[in-house]
């Protein structure tokens, strides 16, 4: 889902995604502790063919044929290309250039970027809003086309902690590895956490642990956190009939940052679900700002780009309702030699701009590590 809804210019990178999807698998694999099951998804009379552009959905078996011979075949021709990616020991597929990466635009620019923050921390401090969370927009370019696959192998590993996902739309890839949920349900039960407040990792264990002492202390960064923990309550507290949340926030360690993160949980009274939960959540304070609606417009007149499907709901959803959707950060599209990446920030009074600018820097070198050597301004 579009983190706005709108939708994107023809001639935008998001062009070819549209303002939502919602895609049902032809082949879905689960794999858990009761084991695996692989299920078939068929819609009656529909005529869109099978492994198409990701739009068509899977189409109806001919006359006479049986639903089990349908899968069957999709499950071969899956195989089929499974063996032809085959990664072998490395786990990657083998390409000659691991690329160097190099930029080609921003949006906005350092100082531009620095004039936003200077400008939302002062507003922040006149009381005029709580928090706002400015985001950059940044192209790149490579001598060579990017490699998607590899790039996913790349994340999945790096961040086992995350949430790895792609979506494929007309030569386009949307991917990313986030470590934020936005919600998960379980019947009426629900889980979802308070992430904000940001640092560096350290270069060894000892370093590590200061830096996580220091964020933990942090003012600033107590405050981001503490913000966006108000609204998640204040937001679910209608439609919870339970609501517990974490008296403290506790650290996640990521590969190249650490946040402070409040775990949150419940119950939901009747009639409530993931999507209808979603639909409160989305966008939390962590990814757009506080008050909600002020924040959106700031960031709707002085941004300068569409945030497409960054920062916006992506999950799953089952056919007993349960299911989870992650807040889609750390990602870029990918059109062949060129990517687009995305980072934010979340601005309070007392925000830096060099610093800002900095964390912007760390948040995308997930991404950039994933699909190629980071030039010397990545």
């Amino acid at each position: 889902m579009g983190f706005s809804g709108r939708h994107p210019d023809a001639d935008d990178p998001w062009g070819p995604f549209g303002p939502s999807s919602l895609v049902l698998p032809e082949l879905l694999l689960v794999v858990g502790p009761d084991g695996v099951r692989l299920t078939g998804a068929v819609v009656g009379g529909s005529t869109g063919a099978p492994g198409g552009n990701g739009t068509d959905p899977p189409a109806a078996p001919a006359p006479g044929a049986s639903l089990a011979r349908v899968l069957e075949r999709r499950w071969d021709r899956l195989t089929e290309r499974a063996r032809a990616l085959d990664p072998g020991q490395s786990g990657m597929v083998a390409r000659p250039v691991f690329a160097p990466l190099a930029i080609a635009g921003e949006q906005p620019s350092e100082e531009g970027w620095k004039r936003l923050v200077g400008m939302f921390a002062g507003a922040v401090g006149r009381g005029r809003l709580d928090k706002v969370v400015l985001a950059r927009r940044v192209g790149l370019r490579s001598p060579v086309e990017l490699d998607v696959p590899n790039a996913l192998r790349r994340l999945a590993a790096s961040a086992p902690e995350s949430t790895t996902y792609a979506f494929r739309r007309d030569g386009r890839t949307f991917l990313g590895a986030t470590p934020e949920r936005l919600v998960r349900t379980e019947g009426r039960t629900f889980r979802t956490a308070a992430v904000a407040g940001t640092i560096r990792r350290g270069a060894d264990a000892a370093e590590d642990a200061a830096l996580a002492t220091e964020l933990m202390s942090s003012d600033k960064n107590r405050e981001e956190q503490a913000i966006v923990v108000s609204a998640i309550r204040d937001q679910l507290a209608p439609i919870a009939e339970t609501l517990e949340v974490a008296s403290q926030p506790s650290i996640m360690t990521l590969r190249f940052v650490q946040h402070l993160v409040t775990e949150i949980s419940g119950t939901l009274v009747e009639g409530r679900g993931l999507l209808s939960l979603g639909g409160l959540l989305h966008p939390t304070p962590a990814v757009g700002g506080e008050p909600r609606d002020l924040a959106l417009a700031l960031l709707d007149e002085h941004e300068g780009f569409d945030r497409g499907w960054y920062a916006g709901p992506v999950g799953w959803l089952g056919a007993d309702g349960d299911g989870e959707l992650c807040v889609a950060l750390r990602c870029g599209i990918v059109d062949r030699t060129r990517a687009t990446l995305f980072a934010g920030c979340g601005i309070v009074a007392d925000s830096d701009p060099d610093a800002e600018w900095e964390e912007s820097r760390i948040k995308l070198r997930a991404v950039v590590s994933a699909l190629g050597i980071p030039g010397p301004d990545l």
